[in-house]
């Protein structure tokens, strides 16, 4: 992934705060989700995101594009995978299980992550965790059960699960799977990258929003509404995932 000039290539080169800048766009995000649930449909929610993020990012790539497209086109299947699976089914299925479930346990799910990403590592390139990875996972893992747990753990026995942490889990396996898929991506601009694979899940997100609305559900255009869709389609998908790819 090519570095921009100059101005940015102090934090585009240093990786571990731009995945950690994309874990605080990615928790507001869900604090977010949840915030808004029952006013814009979760299918809605994940279209607007991924519209707008496109209406952005394609002038901004358009360059980028015209260079990169006969290599776009020779890897044309990865590129609708990764679409597929960090673009529309994880978004959707993350906002629809924050219809149900709390933003903690969101958060909880979502620190299921690293593990999920070295098991799908596992399973499609034979990777293996070094120990020092397992024990940051498990790190990782502990200090959010801490957290939910105000520092007393006898209280995760009264932890109730519900459906919408099954949907978020299931969000997660499939963000997961983009992860690990990212070393495959071609070699293109970071830009190009983003409008191809904004454009393409907001496509393949067309005929669910389509289904949703036909079900009845609508958005409700309150000045909160307004406010979460235009924090939703600048920072959760352009800034964190512009972080997040460089930094993988």
């Amino acid at each position: 992934m090519t570095a921009p000039p100059l101005a940015s290539r102090a934090l585009f080169d240093r990786p571990y705060l731009l995945l950690s800048m994309t874990s605080l766009f990615w928790a507001i995000n869900i604090v977010l989700g949840r915030f808004i649930a029952g006013t814009v449909p979760p299918a809605a929610l994940a279209e607007i995101r991924w519209v707008g993020a496109a209406l952005i990012a394609l002038p901004l790539a358009r360059r980028q594009l015209s260079r990169d497209w006969p290599v776009i086109r020779r890897h044309l299947g990865i590129m609708l995978l990764l679409s597929l699976t960090g673009v529309a089914i994880y978004n959707t299925l993350a906002y629809h299980g924050l219809e149900y479930t709390t933003a903690l346990n969101g958060s909880l799910m979502q620190s299921s992550a690293p593990l999920m990403i070295g098991l799908w590592s596992l399973i499609l390139f034979r990777d293996r965790l070094t120990p020092a990875q397992l024990f940051g996972i498990l790190i990782s893992l502990s200090g959010v059960l801490v957290i939910i747990a105000h520092g007393d753990l006898t209280m995760l026995t009264h932890l109730a699960f519900n459906p919408g942490d099954v949907w978020f889990l299931v969000a997660m396996v499939s963000y997961a799977l983009y992860a690990a898929l990212l070393r495959r991506r071609p070699a293109i601009h970071f830009l190009s990258f983003l409008a191809v694979t904004f454009v393409a899940g907001a496509i393949m997100l067309a005929p669910v929003t389509v289904a949703e609305f036909l079900a009845g559900r609508r958005v409700d255009p309150t000045p909160a509404a307004f406010a979460v869709l235009a924090h939703v389609v600048i920072f959760p998908p352009l800034v964190a995932y512009v972080c997040f790819n460089r930094g993988v």
